[in-house]
């Protein structure tokens, strides 16, 4: 390669990462997974090996991180914070250790878990935290304080005794699996962004700025931060550490508080190190979090000092990346589905086959055009990969299997459910969907899963299975709902004839005897009469000729889960409602400011957006929502039914609650309730349940794990009560029992 070819491919290289590190550490964006960042890096610096004239000082090859945003205050670090080398290999790693055994007999290695989350500093000054701090570009880092204290593990004060005047202690925020999994379910919802991997949600939580924001506002920021997890992996400025080695740090940190990884291990060999690389490449997937490889360092920190550092990272210390997990498998269709908001999404259904720790059969194409740009055809061996993202991705075809036999994808004209002409919602809109909101048989579905789920009505027996049931059997031929509409006039009688064609619940393809090759019939609703049985009524028309076949205790069980769903709060009515952009939060905001459907249906859109949580998207959708005549039909037919779409009133909204005018703060684990439970108890006693402490904080409700919250309250004074004693509080307490007035 020629110089000027050399300097125009690393120009475009520079510019690409520029790209990447700016939608990654600016805008909270992942636009490419680690494996392609690596790889572009590794591309530069090959470059700048062939042509050193090429590796300016503010190349990406030498810097740490990415500089900080506008939106906090910058903090310079009391000793830098490197980036690390990486090795890809076996090969590689086994070089690398060698080298110092040679140069540095006696040398031992400390090998721990490369967490997939941010790096963040804290700063203690004689044990009491003072800052802490994004990496940004290891010299300056952006000031996240006022979010880094409400992660549970992260302590105000340390323990113990005998602080130094300043440490810098440097760790891993993230997510566990359990916790991101729960946010993108929140997040989905309400309509809100649902993010790609936990790395990412973990960086887009802990950048997120109260100041200026809605009570509601800051209380959804300290919910997710109270999701966080932190583990620590070093120090950064400490003048005499009392220890001589890494892994003694680790045990002086534990001793103060600190969250330090259970998994590190100390090893004297090379042969050592690969095994604990592989048994925990093999292991990752029974972890409670995600790792993208393992981190080796020099553990004696004489011989740390001796070795030294480059300008971006040290020279004692390296991460063994895992690569990103991809295995081959046969395309076998691409299919079209229509969910509840009429978007018809391609996926591709696979021949079964593992990846990252579980059998994957399907995985999302997102678009025709996605389908185009990877070049796959139908019969095509593709390889997929899932290294961290919520569903698998095709990277492409193995080109050199085809054999001929295999066929281009069309993306189809017309709504596979309903032969509406599929067509963008909007003009430049790649995304095509089903016009045909109404009566899509597959809107219907997801709109009553949606429905039963328990971010709406949460009812019980009402899920994918039986939602299906209700608007696309294979008899009766016109189903029970056609719309939503009738959803709370159904009767036992129409649920009794209900037969469904069983299907598989990842490819969604009808299931077939194995003996006979017909397809699966089954009858939800239904069961075989029992001689045990109480008589039935004999009068209904439904059951006569009916000979042994009688309602299952399925199809009562869900008329009566219907039933008692009519009485649940008018802000799960909103939600059920699938109004576009509604979720939990703002339907909460809504109710508790118009108290009725009718009301809200008649505000303007000013007055809409006005209340806390809202703003002026919601207030739009929420009018162009009314504005349909069959919206107005779904309202009418369940008040019918008998829904109010009014919230009675309250001890909240009366101010006569025992909790009446308290600010309350439920943290940790409590006997007998859910965290959602907890609230909903609060407010029935006339509280306002809020999610981080403050010096407005009435009173704190802490259980098992509250953690830093408990902390915080026992610093500004605010009263404290055991979760033992939560539901006598709940259930009317006296205020001047607990000194409140």
């Amino acid at each position: 390669m020629e110089f000027e070819e050399a300097r125009a491919e690393a120009e475009r290289l520079t510019e690409r990462i520029a790209e990447l590190q700016d939608a990654y550490y600016r805008q909270d964006a992942l636009l490419a997974s680690d494996a392609e960042y690596d790889a572009l890096i590794a591309a530069l610096q090959d470059l700048e090996t062939q042509f050193p004239e090429l590796a300016g000082a503010d190349s990406p090859t030498r810097s740490v991180g990415f500089g900080g945003g506008e939106l906090f205050s910058p903090v310079t670090h009391a000793a830098r914070m490197f980036s690390l080398d990486n090795v890809f290999s076996d090969d590689e790693m086994t070089e690398w250790i060698a080298k110092i055994a040679t140069e540095r007999p006696g040398a031992r290695f400390l090998c721990e878990l490369k967490i997939d989350g941010v790096a963040l500093n804290l700063q203690y000054r004689r044990g009491e935290l003072v800052s802490a701090a994004t990496r940004g570009d290891g010299v300056t880092g952006e000031d996240v304080t006022d979010n880094a204290v409400l992660v549970p593990s992260i302590p105000r004060t340390l323990q113990g005794s005998g602080h130094p005047e300043l440490v810098e202690v440097r760790g891993e925020v993230f997510f566990t699996l359990e916790a991101f999994e729960t946010l993108n379910a929140q997040q989905s919802a309400a309509g809100d962004k649902v993010f790609a991997n936990p790395r990412n949600a973990a960086s887009g939580s802990l950048r997120q700025k109260s100041e200026g924001k809605s009570d509601l506002k800051r209380a959804l920021v300290a919910t997710r931060l109270g999701a966080l997890s932190m583990t620590v992996h070093g120090m950064g400025a400490w003048d005499d550490p009392p220890v001589s080695t890494q892994s003694g740090v680790y045990e002086v940190l534990e001793s103060w508080g600190l969250p330090v990884s259970p998994d590190a291990a100390v090893v004297d060999s090379g042969a050592a190190v690969l095994r604990f690389i592989e048994r925990f490449q093999d292991a990752r997937h029974s972890l409670s979090h995600e790792i993208d490889g393992v981190v080796v360092k020099v553990d004696q920190f004489e011989i740390q000092r001796a070795m030294g550092a480059t300008s971006r990272a040290p020279r004692w210390a390296i991460a063994y990346k895992y690569p990103p997990e991809q295995v081959t498998t046969t395309l076998l269709d691409i299919v079209v589905s229509v969910g509840r908001t009429g978007r018809a999404t391609p996926y591709a259904v696979l021949a079964p086959v593992t990846v990252a720790g579980s059998e994957v059969e399907r995985a999302t194409l997102h678009n025709q055009d996605v389908v185009r740009q990877k070049a796959v055809l139908i019969g095509d061996t593709v390889v997929i990969r899932k290294a961290g993202d919520v569903i698998p991705e095709i990277l492409g075809p193995v080109v050199e299997k085809r054999t001929g036999v295999e066929r281009e994808f069309v993306m189809p004209s017309d709504c596979p459910d309903c032969g509406s002409v599929l067509a963008p919602a909007k003009e430049g809109d790649v995304d095509l969907r089903c016009p045909n909101q109404k009566n899509c048989p597959a809107q219907v579905r997801g709109r009553v899963e949606h429905i039963g789920s328990r971010g709406g009505l949460d009812i019980e027996g009402l899920g994918e299975v039986s939602a299906a049931a209700l608007t696309q059997p294979l008899e009766p031929a016109t189903p029970p709902l056609v719309t939503e509409a009738r959803l709370f006039d159904l009767s036992v009688e129409e649920l009794f004839p209900i037969r469904v064609l069983v299907r598989d619940a990842d490819t969604g393809e009808v299931k077939k005897d194995p003996n006979t090759g017909e397809p699966v019939v089954q009858t939800p609703f239904q069961r075989k009469r029992q001689k045990s049985d109480p008589a039935l009524d004999s009068s209904s028309p439904v059951f006569q000729g009916t000979g042994e076949w009688v309602p299952s205790k399925a199809a009562y069980e869900l008329i009566e889960q219907l039933e008692k769903a009519k009485s649940q709060p008018l802000w799960r009515f909103l939600v059920s409602l699938n109004i576009r952009h509604v979720g939990p939060v703002a339907a909460r905001a809504l109710a508790e400011e118009f108290k009725t459907l009718e009301a809200i249906s008649l505000a303007t859109p000013d007055e809409l957006a006005q209340v806390e949580g809202v703003g002026e998207t919601i207030a739009q959708s929420l009018r162009e929502w009314f504005a349909l005549d069959w919206h107005q039909e779904i309202i009418e037919s369940w008040r019918r039914a008998g829904v109010s779409f009014e919230d009675a009133p309250t001890s909240s909204s009366t101010g006569d609650g025992v909790l009446s005018g308290l600010t309350i703060v439920v943290t940790g684990s409590i006997p007998g309730f859910g965290r959602e439970e907890a609230q909903e108890a609060v407010r029935a006693a006339g509280g306002k349940p809020t999610s981080s402490v403050s010096k407005n904080t009435s009173l704190v409700v802490a259980g098992e794990g509250a953690g830093s919250k408990r902390t915080k309250a026992e610093q500004l004074g605010v009263p404290i009560v055991e979760a033992e004693s939560f539901a006598a509080l709940a259930a009317g307490w006296a205020r001047s029992s607990l000194a409140l007035d």
